[in-house]
């Protein structure tokens, strides 16, 4: 009953981090798996839910670190005036902002996610990925141009299928 209430949504999670569907799959299992063999060690602070996404998130990030995905992360000079200005797209859809995210290498993809969807600070992300935090923040910095680029790509090909 905990695996059917709570699985298309933690598979989303997963998803999000691990571009191949059936390895997403995969770690949504193992993550499952952590979570009700070690379900009694949830407080009772903050939500089951939110527990269970933290786990899901943790596997996915061993399975990123079994293949090895970030041993090519870009450092930027922090020193460098680097400017994003985000802006909002409404033309998209949810799957498709998903579908773009699966474009993105997995360290942008990983950061991205960690920082923008999860809500980590860079030092959280630096301590999980193993990384500087300096990289961090390059990397979303990096992530944020790609995805805006892609975001922009897809905006003009659907508008110009109208």
């Amino acid at each position: 009953m905990l695996f059917d209430r709570h699985s298309p949504t933690m598979l989303g999670v997963c998803r999000r981090y691990v571009k191949n569907y059936e390895e997403a799959e995969d770690v949504m299992v193992e993550g499952f798996y952590k979570v009700l063999t070690k379900i009694e060690m949830y407080s009772g602070e903050g939500s089951f839910e939110g527990w269970i996404r933290r786990i899901m998130i943790n596997e996915s990030l061993m399975q990123l670190r079994k293949a090895n995905h970030f041993k090519y992360t870009e450092e930027i000079n922090p020193n460098l005036d680097v400017r994003y200005n985000p802006t909002i797209i409404e033309e998209l859809a949810a799957s498709e902002i998903i579908g773009l995210l699966d474009d993105l290498p997995p360290g942008y993809r990983t950061v991205f996610n960690l920082y923008v969807v999860e809500g980590y600070k860079h030092r959280e992300i630096a301590e999980e990925l193993g990384i500087s935090i300096n990289t961090s923040k390059s990397q979303l910095i990096l992530a944020k141009k790609r995805m805006e680029k892609l975001v922009a790509k897809k905006l003009k090909i659907v508008k110009n299928e109208w």
